[in-house]
């Protein structure tokens, strides 16, 4: 979570002869120079993660594109071995991208236009590549295509229709309702209907579509710093130049960009007094994926804060009006998209899947382990009763952090970040992406550079405990040590230049001398 106070400074004479303030060529604006060689550096990644995604992305199964040419050999045998190869070689290009652009913007020696143009350098190769480290877009569009034959995707799975599209999508999802709020499944169905029937069309238009949300986002964070005391060169390389945004949110993609930066939106209108269509755009995003409900208590606080009276007084009279703009904002989407309140019930969805890095379902895998030693025994009973457990506690930090927050103002916004976060590591089943959503709210407060080391680690173990083509990666265990290695490396590079002591410390000492000669 964001700290509550931030110790970057300027750069020492050591960080400089270190090669931090090396990152530039070129001017910026306000006299900051662009970081190019590291812009490069991660353009570079992200090619070879496109060239890479093309045989070891989440592919279709008959791809007109690939076919039976040259590029096929990059689906099979040794070709998709390169491929893979390429594919976690632009990754490790990437990383070291982002994180060279840290020390900078920590330095500060990189502004915000730096970190927007190393944004867009790094974004612009995944606009056209495959889906990566997951087939998520298959589900959303075979969801939009059920509504689309007036099939209710909340009731019934992609496997009721027959095409290029349900047999893309994942074996685990093809008989599930759809997750997902009313006016996403709106969506889905205008981009099948503007697209065509090109699959690969279909896949860039919702890939566009949801990029709208990163471009909410990065609008509304000079207006979100101004409130929470940030700084934006940190904000946007925290949300928008990061792996998880270029691989996950946009190289997935993932509805949950469209749903933080409606959130971001709606959260930064209510700062700025505009009440009623703050609320309106944070129930928006709840009617893309529910998580958004989880910050929209905390927002009724911020409006009640600006009005005069007792505490359950200015309570009231917020939350009478915010109820009505909800009821009538979540309403309307549910009325366009004709559909219903099924997806309520199909929230639970994701919870067929069992892995580790849920905190509730890791317990509950270990007390099965435990258990299994006496004999064959199912892990439902275990998975089930930690994961209630995991709830009923994520209730208890909801409550007493929206009771925390009833001030108002940033402290609103920093409780909402908390229990975003909360939410995520004690849902059912955490999924990379499911990260992006507490620091979407936490982004524009005040960080350490302690606190931005332990997100670049992060990061790059929940991204690589799923193979490219989007099946799980985490129970390879040898690939996995090598993955938390990575992680160690790159959270300690992040502060220090050179973390393992392989460059030579005579090397910036000799270097005045040289230069005097």
């Amino acid at each position: 979570m964001p700290p509550s106070a931030s110790i970057e400074s300027a750069p020492s004479s050591s960080e400089r002869t270190s090669g931090v303030s090396r990152l530039s060529l070129s001017g910026d604006q306000d006299g900051r120079p662009l970081p190019l060689r590291t812009i490069a550096l991660g353009a570079i990644g992200s090619v070879l993660l496109l060239f890479g995604s093309l045989g070891a992305g989440g592919i279709l199964l008959s791809d007109p594109i690939l076919g039976d040419g040259p590029l096929s050999a990059l689906r099979y045998g040794h070709g998709r071995y390169i491929a893979m190869t390429v594919l976690y070689l632009g990754f490790a290009l990437l990383v070291w991208a982002w994180i060279r652009l840290g020390r900078g913007v920590l330095a500060h020696l990189v502004e915000a236009r730096g970190v927007l143009w190393a944004t867009g350098a790094w974004l612009a190769p995944m606009l056209i590549a495959p889906p990566l480290f997951t087939r998520d877009v298959y589900s959303y569009l075979g969801q939009g295509l059920l509504a689309l034959h007036g099939m209710d995707p909340y009731d019934v799975g992609p496997a009721m229709l027959t095409g290029t599209i349900p047999e893309n999508v994942h074996l685990t999802w093809q008989t599930t309702p759809a997750p997902y709020g009313p006016l996403f499944i709106g969506i889905a169905k205008g981009v099948i209907l503007l697209s065509g029937h090109s699959i690969i069309a279909n896949i860039i238009a919702m890939r566009l579509v949801l990029l709208s949300g990163l471009v909410l986002l990065i609008c509304s964070l000079p207006g979100l710093v101004r409130h929470l005391g940030g700084r934006l060169p940190v904000a946007l390389w925290l949300v928008a130049a990061s792996p998880m945004t270029v691989v996950q949110l946009v190289g997935g993609p993932h509805n949950d960009m469209l749903m933080i930066g409606m959130l971001a939106a709606g959260t930064l209108l209510v700062l700025d007094g505009r009440h009623a269509g703050g609320i309106a755009m944070a129930s928006a995003a709840m009617a893309i994926k529910a998580t958004a409900g989880l910050a929209l208590p905390f927002l009724v606080w911020i409006w009640a804060s600006h009005l005069e009276g007792s505490l359950w007084r200015r309570f009231l009279h917020a939350l009478v009006p915010a109820l009505s703009v909800f009821a009538l904002v979540f309403g309307g989407c549910t009325v366009l998209a004709k559909v219903g309140l099924g997806w309520l019930s199909a929230l639970s969805a994701p919870g067929i899947i069992v892995n580790y890095l849920s905190a509730p379902t890791a317990l509950g895998q270990a007390v099965h382990a435990l258990a299994s030693a006496f004999g064959p025994i199912s892990i439902w009973p275990f998975v089930g009763t930690t994961r209630l457990l995991g709830s009923l506690l994520l209730v208890g930090i909801l409550i007493w952090n929206w009771w925390q927050a009833r001030d108002g103002g940033s402290e609103a916004v920093r409780r909402a970040a908390i229990v975003l976060c909360c939410g995520a590591l004690l849902s059912p089943v955490l999924l990379p992406w499911y990260l992006s959503w507490g620091l979407a709210m936490g982004a524009a407060f005040a960080w350490t550079s302690r606190g931005l080391s332990y997100v670049v680690g992060g990061s790059i173990v929940v991204i690589l405990a799923y193979y490219p083509d989007g099946e799980q990666a985490m129970y390879n265990t040898p690939f996995m040590a090598v993955v938390v290695a990575a992680a160690l490396l790159g959270a300690a590079s992040l502060e220090r230049f050179d973390p393992l002591g392989l460059r030579d410390p005579m090397r910036d000492l000799l270097r005045p001398a040289q230069r005097e000669r």
